[in-house]
């Protein structure tokens, strides 16, 4: 005959059973509430230019502020290569944790839609957090250059076919696109000198060994203000606020002619909305400080902040609107 067991002994045991089971049911939720909120560690913004361009000043304005706000570095590396390719890239792979972000121009978009092959999709390899700040570029010229106005360079360049040199910062960034632009809607031949950066494109352009090019304001602003370059447009619709007395291209000779550069922030795609969402807030906030707002305003940038949701929605319209202007002027990247 087989014993019962001893109720005595049996009911502790259930309730323990039952007590563990509970704990176990709870420990997801305590882990999560236990877990650092983001960012736990030091941040890496990485840009993929030289040091001294327009994404590398924008970057910096802003690593020092959002280090104060998380209470870790944010540090800034700066991987350049392939007209912006390669630091891009390198963001795309990266882990999907929140700790390793791009800071990125307008090329981010300008690449893929130029390249046969690229080798990422903006919108399905990047979580798009926010645009730090919008600007145009500024067609700048070196003073040994006898042209004064659009005008005049456009007649200089139609006089010299194929001997005007212009630099940028790589194939497909947005000084490349926007002196394409410009060569298309003028007809005219001149010949593009591709840098790795922004930094060593004005190099070469500072001490004369091409005669144009078209950098941001940002980076062109204290060169024109030494009177080391000479501006000659802007390619806004109006003169930008920290050069106006520049006028725009589009009003010198070329109707309709407007290609504004921006830099926005992007994480890996999966990147947990947290992350995204702490990064987006603490960007807009800083964007608003006094400071920064009368820096990017002296070199004629305004400061952004938009939406994670809104600044997906311009960068998909950014690609629709180079795609159009790829396939009409029957660009490749080289």
């Amino acid at each position: 005959m087989i014993e019962s067991p001893n109720r005595s002994t049996a009911a502790p045991a259930a309730a323990a059973l039952a007590a563990a089971a509970c704990v176990a049911a709870f420990l997801p939720t305590i882990a999560a509430a236990q877990a650092p909120a983001w960012p736990a560690k030091p941040v890496r913004i990485i840009v993929p230019t030289s040091p001294g361009g327009g994404t590398d000043i924008v970057t910096r304005v802003l690593a020092a502020r959002l280090a104060e706000a998380f209470g870790q570095s944010v540090l800034v590396e700066n991987r350049p290569g392939a007209g912006q390719i390669l630091g891009t890239e390198f963001v795309a792979r990266a882990a999907p944790d929140g700790y390793t972000q791009l800071m990125a121009a307008s090329a981010i978009v300008l690449n893929q839609v130029l390249a046969k092959k690229p080798p990422y999709d903006t919108l399905r390899d990047f979580a798009p957090v926010t645009v730090a700040a919008t600007l145009p570029n500024v067609l700048t010229v070196h003073p040994s250059l006898p042209a004064k106005s659009v005008k005049q360079l456009i007649a200089l360049a139609k006089a010299r076919p194929g001997m005007l040199n212009y630099s940028s910062a790589g194939s497909g960034t947005s000084p490349h696109m926007s002196m394409e632009l410009l060569r298309s809607m003028a007809a005219i031949d001149i010949v593009h000198i591709a840098y790795k950066g922004t930094g060593p494109a004005t190099a070469d352009l500072l001490a004369g060994h091409v005669q144009l090019s078209m950098p941001n304001t940002l980076t062109a602003a204290p060169h024109l203000r030494s009177g080391r370059l000479r501006a000659l447009g802007v390619t806004s619709l109006r003169p930008a606020a920290g050069l106006p007395e520049v006028p725009a291209i589009a009003a010198s000779g070329l109707p309709g002619f407007e290609a504004i550069q921006w830099y926005g922030l992007f994480m890996p795609a999966g990147t947990p909305r947290d992350a995204v969402n702490r990064m987006q807030a603490e960007t807009a906030k800083a964007l608003q400080a006094p400071d920064v707002v009368k820096r990017l305003a002296a070199d004629g940038a305004e400061a952004g902040g938009m939406s994670p949701e809104a600044f997906t929605a311009y960068v998909r319209s950014e690609i629709e609107k180079w795609s159009r202007v790829v396939r009409e002027a029957k660009l490749a990247l080289e």
